[in-house]
């Protein structure tokens, strides 16, 4: 838990039992201990697996980390009340349809922020994160001025904060209105070309790529606004995975894949029982 939840480094655990007991912990006992958690919560992974995947609405996201000097990736799967993590080599298709992750059993709603592998499962609903489409508008504004993003950010913006039955009401006008909007960045931002002599797919700007984005996943980007249950961010999968990016400014990277897998287990386990405002240290002694 130190080392995990709270992100104690080794050498400062021992310092903390030198000051409070008078003798310094081994090194081993504590991984020892973390070892020995890992392998009291597999049965309690599964449960919170099967109730993510049995959830009206998913979360997920991914940042990498660093494992034995490489490039790892920590994944989530998470609803407001449970939380998975897995750590996986790597960050796409092969990570999210491996055995660790729970993607392709969920059948109702995955909130995500538009990386094209999370497409690839046609068995659920998919909802883009309306932050992060907010993020990249914003960044076509300051970098150019773009006339049809700062249009559509407005009209976005306007959908959020229109109550949900006048959203209902008004679809079929929300819709059109979304597509004149692109069309009106299609013909503005550049098309799509191939520079002289080089070969492989044409090139497209960040805008050109957005508007095209905005037109294919029409019902994904819209999903907030006639889905009352689908929430408009991915919001809580970047605060469940957050932790991680604080373990690895303390620690650097991992010393081992069986650290990471053993700090994603525990830190599961934790961010589970508070989401269900349970004493971590009494549910752990269960």
């Amino acid at each position: 838990m130190l080392n995990t939840t709270y992100k104690i480094p080794f050498k400062k655990i021992q310092l903390l039992y030198s000051d409070l007991f008078g003798y310094s912990i081994n090194e081993s006992t504590i991984y020892t201990a973390g070892v020995h958690c890992y392998d009291n919560l597999e049965e309690t992974e599964k449960v919170i697996k099967s109730k993510v995947t049995e959830s009206d609405v998913a979360h997920a996201d991914e940042s990498g980390l660093r494992v034995l000097g490489k490039l790892f990736w920590l994944h989530t799967a998470t609803t407001l009340d449970y939380t998975y993590l897995f750590v996986h080599e790597k960050r796409g298709g092969i990570a999210l349809n491996s055995n660790k992750s729970v993607l392709n059993k969920i059948e109702g709603w995955l909130v995500h922020d538009c990386w094209s592998s999370y497409f690839n499962f046609k068995g659920l609903k998919h909802a883009i994160c309306g932050a992060h489409i907010l993020r990249e508008l914003q960044g076509l504004i300051d970098s150019g001025g773009s006339k049809w993003a700062k249009t559509f950010k407005t009209f976005f913006m306007d959908i959020y904060l229109k109550p949900f039955d006048q959203r209902i009401e008004q679809m079929a006008e929300i819709k059109a209105r979304y597509m004149k909007i692109c069309s009106i960045g299609e013909k503005q931002e550049p098309p799509p070309y191939k520079p002289p002599g080089k070969r492989g797919r044409l090139k497209r700007t960040k805008g050109r790529n957005l508007v095209e984005r905005l037109i294919r996943e029409i019902d994904a980007v819209l999903a907030f606004a006639f889905n009352e249950e689908v929430p408009f961010t991915n919001n809580l999968a970047e605060r469940d995975i957050r932790p991680v990016k604080i373990k690895m400014k303390v620690s650097n990277c991992f010393r081992t894949l069986a650290g990471a897998e053993i700090y994603a287990r525990i830190e599961s386990f934790v961010s589970t029982a508070r989401k269900n405002n349970r004493n971590i240290f009494d549910e752990l002694c269960n």
